[in-house]
This record gives structure tokens, C-alpha cells and sequence, in this order.
């Protein structure tokens, strides 16, 4: 994570001024620290994990992109995938950083054109997700990307998705991985990666 600040220093001729950027670099970023928890949200028993805190502060959202972009190699990855909703961010960010193009998997009715749909099991009852059918070039490589890895339901039916419309599924991207409910075992045929582990 990098931030820039200013000095300005005066030589002995005090028209002539010298600019100049020093960059200081924070390593590490306490993620867990940061994520807020609503207990029996959105249902009753569930504890909630909130990554808005993360997305607020700009510098954790460089730290984020550049620790995604040390495990996945660019040469990789042609397209980032978002999966609403809050996997949208985490693409955004990391399609800038690898300067790729991002693509959407989205609830169903939410996006023109010609859709494959898919419906799933999640942890608190089910859902129906689409993509565009040309939102991916045959055999082009897509990173998926979404805040949290639960049940799994939902990343294997959006690596499903890809897959229908001839894209290479890479691996996955979360920030989140919430250990307990064994999600990595319904992907485990993909590469995955998760920055925090419950």
C-alpha cells in the first residue's frame, strides 16, 4: 500500500523551490481488525461479515488489489469476474490493477441481452445468478471475484457460468473465507485464494 507526501524545501535563494515526492510504503494491513460483524443478519443465527469498512479507506483497497496481484499472475488473467453484488468492488480494483477488462454475474433479471442462468443452493436458501452469453471470448482466462467464501454454492455456480460460454476459469478471489462451512470443497477442482480466514 503506498501513499505520497509533499515537501517543499527552500534553497538559499528563496524564488527557487524544489518538489519533490517521498513514498512510504505500509506492508501490512490488519484485515480482520477491520471488518465489522452483524450477528443474525440477514437471518436469525447468522453472523455477518462486512467488508464496507474495507472499501472505505482507499489505501486498504490498494493493499487488497496488490496482495491478489502477488498470488495471481497477470500474464493469467484476461478478465476479472465480479459477483454481485459485492464482489463488483474487489473486480473494479483489480481490473485496474492487472489493466484488464471487468465482467458482471448477476442476479437473475438483471442483465440485457442474452443471458445462461444458473440456480444454486446458499447457505440461507437459494438464488438464481446469469451472465451475458458474450461476456467472454472462448478459452479467454477469468479470475472470479467476491467478498466472501461461504457454502461455495455461489462460486461454483458462477465458475459454472464462465465455463457455459467458453471461459477458462483461473482461480478465485475472496477476501474473505469463512472455514467452518467448508466452501473450498465445492471448488476444489479451482485455484482459489482468500486474504481472511474464519
Amino acid at each position: 500500500m503506498h501513499r505520497n507526501q509533499i515537501f517543499i524545501f527552500r534553497l538559499t535563494n528563496p524564488l527557487l523551490e524544489i518538489l519533490f515526492t517521498s513514498t512510504f510504503c505500509l506492508g501490512y494491513v490488519n484485515l480482520k481488525e477491520k471488518i465489522a460483524e452483524f450477528p443474525d443478519f440477514p437471518k436469525k443465527g447468522i453472523l455477518f461479515r462486512d467488508i464496507s469498512p474495507l472499501l472505505k479507506d482507499p489505501d486498504v483497497i490498494s493493499f487488497i488489489a496488490d496482495e491478489f496481484a502477488r498470488r495471481y499472475n497477470a500474464n493469467n488473467v484476461d478478465l476479472l469476474a465480479g459477483i454481485e453484488s459485492r464482489g463488483f468492488p474487489l473486480a473494479c480494483a483489480l481490473a485496474l490493477k492487472y489493466k484488464k477488462g471487468m465482467i458482471m454475474i448477476r442476479k437473475q433479471g438483471k442483465l440485457p441481452g442474452k443471458t445462461e442462468k444458473l440456480s444454486y443452493s446458499i447457505e440461507y436458501g437459494s438464488a438464481t445468478m446469469e451472465i451475458q452469453n458474450n461476456a467472454v471470448e472462448n478459452n479467454q482466462n477469468v479470475l472470479i471475484c467476491d467478498d466472501l467464501l461461504a457454502t461455495g454454492g455461489t462460486a461454483k455456480a458462477a465458475a459454472n457460468l464462465v465455463e457455459k460460454i467458453g471461459g477458462y476459469v483461473t482461480g478465485f478471489a475472496f477476501i474473505i473465507e469463512l472455514s467452518d462451512l467448508k466452501g473450498s470443497e465445492l471448488i476444489k477442482n479451482y485455484r482459489y485464494e482468500s486474504l481472511v480466514k474464519y
